[in-house]
């Protein structure tokens, strides 16, 4: 067996698999008309009561991968739906070998509550029983529906390959008047959904993984229905052609050869016999898709003199000039209050277009022009890239905006080497050659703060983790503006969601100046902003979890980290790995800087072997979260625990321990987890986190960020907490330090090594150097000293004894008794 080679392939059919599941439904028009659609499925929103109840498709055909891609796109349909008791209500049931009821129609649940439900539902696995699951809804209704009152919709996503016939009881749903739309998932029985969907079939077909394309086509069909008006003004249905593919496994004739039939008496018999092969090819379905598309007053393309069109709404039009045309409007200065060196990388890839290069070069102007003054301190470079970079601007080479401008202007799209957009290359070529030093003195270089700001507006055709991680491990600060289709893939450029600009239409992208403004001198404010807190991340590193899913969870410390200050006064980050027992990789107070922590998750071991939840807890609470090891005392702390729940049997008392002390542990419980355990673990729901696989752990680290800088009061001894921008100041009275730590010293600071601290300061936490037989307290988190906790522990000892002695009197006593009888 040679492993490595099948891993290869295996890895190389998985790349393929995920690449083509973007072409498994294709309508058939130009790059202008798709990002039109898509445009329009982001705007769309139904507003009207009506019962729609999603019946997911959890069975193991359809993997917890595309599973997760089907809560994304019920996620994104409820965003497109007016939420209200009165208005639209939604439910969900998931069927794998059964059905459950993930919540009923009736639970009065808010968008923003409903997207939270949805993000909580756990994969189970199964088979594919979608006729079972449909007699479910024919038995029971709609769960809390209006009987009948309102509309009701069912919205099954499903791969179409259910075990049995689901079509009888899919006919009496859409007899009873239930209008039912079949959504693809991963590569669907396109025969099979048809079968299964309202009339007119085409209509009532789509496919989830695209999702505002999806969003698009159902809401649509609701709007010819008149189930609702989701379209907006000046918005029309078009129809256009489709392909609608999916990949099956057929037995293909290879040739023949000769084969032994047996023998007669000495002689030997052959025959020819059939030789068959399995191929994986695609099967194609010939349909009709029908897309709400909203006209533009740009489509005319009005403006001249190489003027850029900017869309104000279904009839109104505004044109960017050039210097040198137009009324040159003035524009309120936003003036960047920030020193940093500053780099544009403007996608010019072919799958973007002349139009969009145009948008994002008309908005790079627009915001050069609004925020760059005369003595604004910023030195500004652009770039331009698709399969390779070009520099169009080096940083720092123009010092006055007109010259920088004429030379954003001179920039001719396609420069970039035309073709597909290669997104982690470009990331990879600026971190090396897109800064420079300059020298001030012989040993001395003027490197201020290095920010990249990518205006991507398509789809990567490379990978963009690992040059993104590149460039952040090298103290790049990452920002990217593109549309709110790429969300995803900008995030994981830039580490964080809050470092990331979307919009829904081209029309709409100078509106976003301002917060990129903002965001680009977040470069000494990341993250959770001045967030003081102690976060010790705690791994499941055992054979259980397996080495590739242990890169997965170091991925996920390092999008965790990157969403805190991270420095002595503010954030510290520790870690431990565990498997039987428990490793320190390093402690809280081993790294001062975010760039450092990104780099030492990269050193932490695999484990391998058992798994042990409660050693690695009691590890944390004895030895991690102690003043020898950084823990900071009256600072939050907070303990994250990431398994997969194997091992987690002996951590509950570890875990109250730990919790008793004021730390707050929040779990991430991944696949099938143990979710009664871990959430004894957590203490409560609201700090657990259920991931149905390794592979989404990326869109869950926003869960786990701090919101409130000054609840609870980071400052002790009664200091004030001030609020101040991204961060606080601790106001003390008679106390000293960033939180107030320890008493002011009139000769120096902190006492000299003689002093002594009497009980009052032991209990305040005070700031000295301890001598004789006064000790400093073992944990930064414990507010009486531990002399006082051992000898409590010791009368609890001492009692529990003198009970066992005083039944084993009471047994030997009636034992006498009994012999004397």
């Amino acid at each position: 067996m040679h492993l490595p080679g099948q891993a290869a392939l295996l890895s190389s059919l998985l790349l393929i698999q995920v690449r083509s599941c973007v072409s498994v439904q294709e309508i058939h028009a130009s790059q202008e008309m798709i990002v039109k659609i898509d445009s329009a499925g982001e705007s769309m929103r139904c507003s009207a009561p009506f019962d729609l109840l999603l019946l997911l498709d959890g069975s193991h055909s359809v993997g917890k991968g595309s599973f997760e891609r089907c809560k994304h796109f019920a996620q994104k349909l409820v965003r497109a739906l007016d939420v209200g008791p009165n208005k639209v209500r939604v439910g969900a049931v998931q069927f794998g070998s059964s059905p459950r009821l993930e919540f009923p129609l009736d639970s009065h649940l808010t968008e923003e509550e409903l997207v939270r439900r949805l993000k909580k539902i756990s994969y189970r696995g199964g088979s594919t029983q979608t006729g079972l699951a449909l007699k479910y809804v024919l038995r029971k209704g709609f769960p809390g529906g209006r009987d009948g009152a309102a509309p009701r919709v069912l919205v099954l996503l499903s791969d179409g390959r259910s075990q049995g016939d689901p079509e009888p009881p899919a006919l009496r749903l859409k007899r009873d008047g239930v209008a039912v739309f079949a959504v693809g998932v991963r590569y669907p029985r396109w025969e099979e959904l048809h079968a299964l969907a309202s009339t007119p079939r085409e209509q009532h077909v789509l496919f989830a993984e695209h999702f505002a394309d999806a969003v698009n086509g159902l809401l649509s069909t609701l709007s010819a229905s008149g189930v609702c008006a989701a379209a907006p003004p000046g918005c029309r249905a078009e129809t256009f052609p489709c392909v609608q593919k999916t990949l099956e496994t057929v037995k293909e004739l290879q040739g023949n050869f000769m084969c032994w039939k047996g023998s007669k008496g000495y002689l030997p018999s052959a025959s020819l016999c059939p030789y068959y092969r399995w191929n994986r090819v695609y099967k194609k379905h010939q349909t009709t898709c029908h897309r709400t598309v909203c006209s533009e007053p740009c489509d005319s393309t009005p403006c001249q003199n190489g003027g850029t069109c900017v869309s104000e709404g279904p009839e109104t039009f505004r044109c960017l000039c050039p210097p040198g045309y137009g009324d040159n409007p003035t524009y309120p200065q936003l003036t960047l209050e920030c020193t940093v060196d500053l780099l544009f990388l403007v996608d010019g890839s072919s799958s973007l277009g002349l139009e969009g290069f145009l948008h994002f070069k008309s908005f790079l102007k627009r915001f050069l022009q609004v925020a760059l003054g005369g003595d604004t301190p910023v030195n500004v470079g652009v770039a331009q890239y698709s399969s390779q970079v070009t520099m169009e601007a080096k940083v720092g080479e123009y010092r006055s905006v007109d010259e920088l401008l004429r030379a954003v202007e001179a920039t001719a799209y396609g420069r970039g080497g035309g073709g597909d957009p290669h997104t982690g290359a470009a990331l990879q070529y600026v971190t090396r050659h897109g800064f420079t030093s300059r020298p001030v003195f012989a040993d001395v270089q003027d490197d201020l703060p290095r920010v990249v700001v990518l205006l991507s507006g398509s789809p990567s055709a490379d990978p963009v983790d690992e040059p993104a991680r590149y460039a952040r491990d090298r103290e790049i600060f990452l920002v990217a503006v593109g549309p709110e289709a790429l969300k995803a893939q900008l995030s994981n450029i830039t580490g964080n969601l809050h470092r990331t600009v979307t919009y829904s239409a081209p029309g709409g992208l100078e509106a976003k100046i301002p917060e990129l403004r903002t965001k680009i001198c977040s470069v000494d404010n990341q993250g959770c902003p001045g967030q003081a807190l102690d976060l010790v991340m705690v791994l499941d590193a055992s054979a259980a979890v397996g080495r590739d899913n242990f890169a997965r969870l170091r991925d996920f410390v390092r999008s965790v980290s990157v969403q805190f200050d991270i420095n002595r006064d503010v954030a510290q980050i520790g870690l431990v790995a565990y498997g039987r027992m428990p490793v320190t990789a390093f402690d809280l107070d081993t790294h001062a800087s975010g760039a450092a922590v990104l780099r030492a998750v990269g050193d932490v071991p695999y484990l391998g072997g058992a798994s042990s939840t409660g050693s690695a807890l009691l590890h944390v609470h004895s030895e991690t979260l102690t003043v020898s090891r950084g823990a900071r005392p009256g600072v939050n702390k907070a303990v994250v625990v990431v398994t997969d729940g194997a091992g987690a049997e002996d951590a509950l008392v570890p875990a109250q321990k730990i919790r008793d002390n004021g730390v707050s542990i929040f779990v991430v419980g991944i696949g099938d987890v143990q979710r009664d355990s871990l959430l004894r673990i957590a203490g409560s729901v609201g700090r657990m986190v259920s991931v149905a696989s390794y592979e989404d752990l990326q869109y869950f680290d926003e869960e786990l960020r701090p919101v409130d800088l000054c609840r609870p009061n980071p400052c002790m001894n009664d200091g004030i907490c001030i609020l101040l921008r991204g961060s606080y100041h601790c106001e003390c009275r008679g106390w000293e330090g960033p939180h107030c730590e320890y008493r002011e010293f009139p000769a120096q600071r902190p006492p000299p090594a003689g002093a002594r601290c009497s009980v009052l300061e032991l209990h305040t936490r005070c700031w000295c150097a301890f001598a004789g037989s006064a000790r400093p307290p073992t944990r930064g988190d414990l507010p009486r000293p531990a002399s006082l906790r051992r000898s409590q522990w010791k009368s609890h000892k001492e009692l529990r004894m003198q009970r066992r002695a005083a039944r084993h009197r009471g047994h030997a006593h009636a034992a006498h008794a009994d012999t004397h009888r």
